[in-house]
């Protein structure tokens, strides 16, 4: 492998031939493997701009890699964030030069995105700091996962590219441990098991996730029954206590999807509750005591909460673990109604 030059603040131009594991796969595939590109939405930013040559020749994501391919990748240099800062003070749980843990608040978009351009974490940690993770020049500067809008607790951002790597490896591996409370609104049917599927854009309405259904209309449970749409999920659960048609729910992540917990307990008919897009509003009246009912139509937001997370931290490699439980306002309501 050639890279030419390799500042920082420059373009690197990669040379390479594909290592065992990248021959026969899709380029956009197959570039994953590359430590400096390390996930297929950046390999198919760079196809789709061009910056990505075969045997000297603009390539297609579609192009099956030989064992003697060249191929030529180009990194554009990091481009000055536009990104406005935002002043709010952070719940800092840790920082160093590396990585930055943050209790996030609910009601808080993570990124920018449409409605959300300046008043996000990214907003207010460029306030923060100086010192965020640029790969690619990107609009979401350090961010390696995510957590709804809605949905508080913590969250791990990169501070450098080597961080950024280091932890977004760690995430597609799995070897993060990611504890998650819910208050649902049912009984689960069972006390404890997991949910599996493939998840993807809702066919019918384009705001939500559902899981991939096959021919008997049941949700593909196998992860070998690839049906090419969609991303393998899975979430284990736990059910902590159940009182007055209400369920407290403990769920460890092994695959971090979009709206993952929400649609896998949706699915499984315990909605989290006020969680209106996924049918929350639509079980209310199945709650036995009408003040219980009158507090859900009253909720803020929905009751999701990222409680625990630890990963190994990029640079020292020290095991990194980090708790944090409810705000308090939602503790009042979740001690009152006996869940907890």
């Amino acid at each position: 492998m050639e890279n030419k030059p390799n500042s920082k603040n420059s373009e690197q131009t990669i040379q390479v031939t594909p290592l065992p594991e990248m021959v026969g796969l899709r380029l956009d595939k197959a570039l994953a493997f590359l430590p400096e590109i390390e996930n297929r939405s950046r390999a198919s930013h760079l196809i789709d701009s061009s910056l990505v040559k075969v045997n000297g020749k603009i390539a297609k994501a579609s192009h099956p890699l030989k064992s003697t391919d060249l191929i030529e990748v180009t990194i554009p240099a990091p481009v000055p964030t536009e990104l406005q800062s935002y002043d709010l003070k952070l719940d800092v749980l840790f920082e160093d030069s590396d990585v930055i843990v943050i209790n996030k608040p609910a009601g808080l978009v993570v990124h920018p995105a449409a409605g959300h351009a300046h008043d996000t974490l990214v907003n207010a940690l460029i306030s923060h700091t100086d010192d965020l993770s640029m790969k690619f020049g990107e609009e979401r500067p350090g961010i390696v996962h995510r957590l709804d809008k809605e949905t508080s607790g913590i969250i791990v951002v990169a501070k450098n590219d080597k961080a950024h790597e280091s932890l977004t490896a760690q995430f597609k591996e799995r070897s993060t441990h990611r504890i998650y409370y819910a208050v649902c609104i049912g009984t689960a049917r069972n006390l404890s098991g997991s949910v599996k599927s493939f998840l993807a854009r809702h066919p019918v309405d384009r705001k939500k996730y559902a899981s991939v259904l096959g021919d008997d209309r049941k949700p593909l449970v196998n992860p070998d029954d690839d049906p090419g749409l969609g991303k393998w999920a899975v979430t284990h659960y736990e059910v902590l206590s159940r009182k007055s048609g209400l369920s407290y729910m403990k769920m460890k992540l092994e695959t971090g999807r979009t709206h993952q917990i929400r649609v896998h307990l949706s699915e499984s008919g315990i909605p989290i509750a006020g969680d209106s897009l996924y049918g929350a509003d639509k079980k209310i009246r199945s709650v036995e005591q009408k003040s219980i009912q009158e507090d859900l139509r009253s909720l803020p937001r929905f009751l999701l909460h990222a409680a625990e997370l630890g990963f190994t931290h990029p640079r020292t490699q020290e095991r990194m673990f980090f708790k944090k439980d409810w705000p308090e306002d939602i503790a009042v309501l979740i001690k009152k109604w006996g869940l907890l």
